[in-house]
């Protein structure tokens, strides 16, 4: 593809160095994509004929992934191309660079992931919701500095991590939205010298527009790392998630179960119930923060336009996308059976000591200062009259724990998210 000027080929340690079709064979069902646009615009534009076109785009449809010691994923389908039609297979190039080929490529596959990041995610935020509207009036303690502060419901606990779902989804929206421009036709860097109706070719694909700017095209990966931030906040948000239900079902706390299906056993010790799905998320959530770092780390030093060491930027988006396809559904099933202990959580929701706060306001409505409530309160140990309901029940601001502000909430998240 790219010898012409050398004498011989290339070492057996260069190609495994430099070889990629290992891993960018994932991106085979874009470029096959981009190359039938790409050949159904140069027969558009003149540098085609029909019928040259015509067989171009059919041999492409007939092209399958299989194994090969291709350089990458587009000799692949170049060379499968080259042994079904021949020399007519060179022309598939004619204008293009293998630099917009894979930008077009990845933006591609970008999008198809985050919609499948978004579909995950509202599945779990879908499921917390349901379980918020379900247990709306189920009291249980709220924790801060992991003491026992004040009670809350379940329901309220959940809707703290729908609400964390929801900037998910809003930053994967517009990772997406920012992303959605169709770098073909800039070729190597300078742009293509073929008259292609590049707009027409980006909403061909699916894209929104066409790039600006030929040279950030093929050197921009902003869209990859977005991709990436959004993915590892969300595994961050996950893991402090999975952190809760570590401890809400320890032997200790004891509030909850988790589903028999979604959690492991230990070889040695037959009484033990380990919750691996929830120790893995936190494992997966530290990867993905280093996943992101050391992608930042590859773009930061490169000069204008593509530089080899781009071929590096996809796996960790593959990685990711394969994380999130198994974690998500996971975590979503675990919620959905989780059992919970209400007589418990009631009882620990109940205790004197999470009432305390409402004894100092109850004084406070009195008319006694707050600060001295609050001192008199922390010494004497004074007890709130209210039972644990009317304390929820208290709390019946925006975004407050009172049952009926959490079943308000979780109906409206129910039906943002549907």
């Amino acid at each position: 593809m790219w010898g012409g000027r050398f004498s011989e080929g290339p070492s057996a340690l260069l190609r495994a160095l430099n070889d990629s079709f290992a891993f960018d064979r994932e991106l085979f069902a874009e470029d096959v994509e981009g190359s039938i646009a790409w050949v159904t615009e140069l027969g558009a534009a003149g540098v085609l004929s029909a019928d040259e076109a015509n067989a171009l785009v059919a041999a492409l449809r007939r092209v399958t992934l299989t194994d090969s010691d291709a350089e990458d994923v587009h000799s692949f389908v170049e060379d499968a191309l080259r042994k079904d039609l021949g020399a007519l297979a060179g022309k598939l190039h004619t204008g293009r660079s293998r630099n917009d080929q894979v930008a077009t490529d990845l933006k591609l596959w970008l999008k198809r992931a985050c919609d499948d990041a978004i579909a995950l995610t509202k599945a779990l935020a879908r499921m917390l919701a349901q379980r918020a509207l379900d247990e709306a009036a189920t009291p249980m303690p709220g924790y801060t500095h992991l003491k026992q502060a004040e009670p809350v419901t379940f329901g309220h606990w959940c809707l703290a991590y729908v609400a964390m779902l929801q900037r998910d989804l809003s930053r994967l929206n517009d990772a997406q939205a920012r992303g959605d421009e169709c770098p073909l036709g800039s070729a190597a860097l300078a742009g293509t010298p073929l008259p292609i109706d590049r707009a027409r070719l980006a909403h061909t694909l699916g894209f929104a527009r066409a790039t600006a700017n030929s040279l950030d095209a093929v050197s921009d990966r902003d869209f990859a790392a977005e991709y990436l931030f959004a993915a590892s906040l969300l595994l961050t948000h996950l893991s402090r998630f999975a952190e809760d239900l570590i401890f809400l079902t320890s032997d200790e706390a004891g509030y909850a179960e988790l589903p028999d299906a979604m959690a492991t056993g230990s070889s040695r010790m037959p009484q033990k119930k380990n919750p691996d799905v929830l120790e893995l998320t936190r494992g997966h959530a530290a990867r993905a923060l280093g996943e992101l770092t050391g992608f930042l780390a590859l773009l930061k030093g490169l000069p204008l336009a593509y530089n080899k060491d781009l071929q590096l930027d996809k796996e960790p988006l593959f990685r990711t996308r394969a994380t999130l396809a198994v974690l998500l559904p996971a975590l979503t099933a675990l919620i959905g059976g989780l059992q919970l202990d209400r007589d418990k959580l009631r009882a620990a929701a109940a205790s004197p000591l999470l009432l305390a706060t409402d004894a100092a306001d109850e004084l406070a409505a009195q008319g006694v200062p707050f600060r001295e409530a609050h001192e008199r309160v922390s010494r004497a140990g004074a007890h709130s009259t209210r039972s644990v309901d009317d304390v929820l029940a208290k709390k019946n601001v925006y975004g407050g724990t009172a049952p009926a502000r959490v079943r308000d909430a979780a109906r409206a998240a129910l039906e943002a998210l549907a």
